[in-house]
């Protein structure tokens, strides 16, 4: 599977999915910002030693300079458009990956859109810059604690470098997943969001594409896909965290057409266009073009490098 690089507009995301015959499988999201009553907002700062540079932390002597701070406009922003969609007007703030294990976490707190914009964001200075990056404290912290009463809840992770503890992270949202589909807990978006050079986007894909083949829904019957993943160099607007936060029941538009590459139809939405669309593409296709009653739209199915993965 592979998720295309630049979606066209109004596409989140774009899903291949290669198949025997030689067909691709494709799974598309519209671009959208959720109207859910009741959600909760978190944001996780990665608090490691590697992340230092990115905070502007120089590792010489003055002299030298010091490094640009990339990851505070990115936090302000991302927090203040999280604590905006969210139903209390605030997002929960923390650092992860701190400590000598990378397993410590420390809060920075709710902040509003309004404190959102001046947050100064520089890194822990309670705990020790971590040695390793552990991401299942903080996934426990959301959804076992801070979350755990909430009808809804998106938590944005923000990273650049290899997950130490990938396996207990698969492990307990896989677990996760089970209650959810049993009835037993309420639903988390874990969204990934990569920065830097370094960034290992094969293990963030890993987690991308867990749930992919396992059946699992929730009690309304949507397929339950706890983790997304998105690089902040390729990111065009902050409402691509909610990328794959869609279903099928949403209808945007009052009907439409898919066609393949020489204007066979692939499907056909007489009675409302999903917000999520599941179509298959003969053997060969370079794209498909969505007909809707105000426009068209095309996009075309490029090449993508080895490690961009995706699940919608």
């Amino acid at each position: 599977m592979a998720q295309l690089l630049q979606p066209v507009e109004p596409f989140g995301e774009v899903n291949v999915h290669p198949q025997p015959d030689g067909s691709l499988r494709i799974v598309a999201t519209v671009l959208m910002e959720p109207d859910i009553e009741g959600a909760c907002c978190g944001l996780a700062l990665d608090g490691s030693s590697s992340m230092k540079k990115m905070y502007g932390i120089a590792n010489t002597s003055p002299l030298f300079g010091a490094p640009e701070n990339v990851v505070q406009p990115v936090a302000r922003m991302m927090a203040g458009y999280l604590a905006k969609f969210s139903t209390k007007g605030t997002a929960h703030l923390v650092y992860w990956a701190c400590g000598p294990d990378g397993g410590g976490i420390e809060a920075i707190g709710e902040v509003n859109e309004i404190q959102a914009a001046a947050l100064e964001v520089k890194g822990p200075s309670r705990q020790s810059w971590g040695r390793n990056t552990k991401l299942l404290p903080p996934v426990k912290l959301f959804i076992d604690g801070v979350f755990r009463d909430a009808p809804w809840a998106i938590c944005v992770f923000i990273t650049d470098g290899i997950i130490d503890d990938l396996a207990d992270v698969k492990r307990f949202c896989m677990e996760y997943a089970r209650q959810i589909a049993a009835g037993r807990r309420r639903f988390c978006k874990l969204v990934l969001i990569g920065v830097g050079e370094q960034v290992d986007e094969k293990q963030m894909a890993e987690l991308d594409d867990m749930f992919e083949g396992t059946g699992l829904k929730d009690p309304a019957g949507d397929d339950i896909d706890l983790w997304d993943h998105k690089l902040a160099s390729e990111m065009r607007h902050l409402k691509e965290v909610f990328a794959e936060v869609v279903s099928e029941k949403i209808i945007v538009a009052s009907s439409g057409v898919v066609r393949d590459d020489a204007g066979r139809v692939a499907a056909s939405y007489s009675d409302g266009v999903p917000a999520l669309l599941r179509f298959t593409l003969p053997r060969g296709s370079r794209s498909f073009t969505l007909d809707l009653p105000n426009g068209r739209v095309t996009q075309p199915l490029e090449i993508v490098p080895a490690g961009r993965a995706g699940h919608a």
